[in-house]
């Protein structure tokens, strides 16, 4: 019982195993989605929790020929929507101190190109958090996580046309936010 559609069949007959099958092979890609999109750990847990919640309730719902990780973007998409929409004055960037930001992989780098990385960092951040939702959702799911217009669309119910605009447009939007910080660190 290893594809989708076997899995939706078992979780829909009751069984609990393959719930937890479908929540073991994509987690990692719907919090990713949503720290993307609301960009704060605790919260894109929070909201991934929902997710699967709400993708158990509703497993029932899923049309048998939608792929089973663009109808779970679906849903983190409305869930994080409907979080970022009720918090309207709450700022949603990460602190130069916070955990994620200060955390580096590479134990070989020097203090100033760990300082300048994490500059980097928290100005993609928030140059991602300045663009509108329908950008910032299409740019993580196109640039971030890698999927086809054909997927991003059965995701947001836009045309791929309209992704295509957004993109253009996030793309253009980040850059114009980035650049003049990658302009200074070259004069350095």
């Amino acid at each position: 019982m290893d594809s989708p559609e076997e899995l939706i069949a078992g979780v829909r007959r009751g069984d609990e195993n393959a719930f937890q099958l479908i929540f073991e092979q994509h987690h990692r890609f719907v919090f990713r989605f949503l720290y993307g999109m609301v960009g704060e750990r605790r919260l894109a847990e929070e909201l991934m929790q929902e997710t699967f919640m709400q993708a158990y309730k509703n497993i029932g719902k899923v049309r048998e020929e939608a792929k089973l990780l663009s109808w779970l973007c679906g849903i983190a998409r409305h869930v994080a929507l409907h979080s970022l929409r009720s918090r309207p004055g709450k700022n949603q960037w990460i602190g130069i101190d916070d955990q994620e930001v200060t955390e580096l992989k590479d134990a070989q780098l020097t203090p100033e190109t760990r300082m300048l990385n994490t500059e980097l960092k928290a100005i993609i951040h928030d140059a991602l958090a300045a663009l509108d939702e329908d950008k910032r959702g299409v740019f993580i799911l196109k640039v971030l996580q890698q999927m086809s217009y054909e997927e991003i669309a059965e995701v947001t119910g836009f045309s791929i046309p309209k992704l295509k605009t957004d993109l253009h447009r996030a793309k253009a939007q980040m850059r114009g936010l980035i650049r003049p910080y990658l302009e200074v660190r070259d004069e350095m």
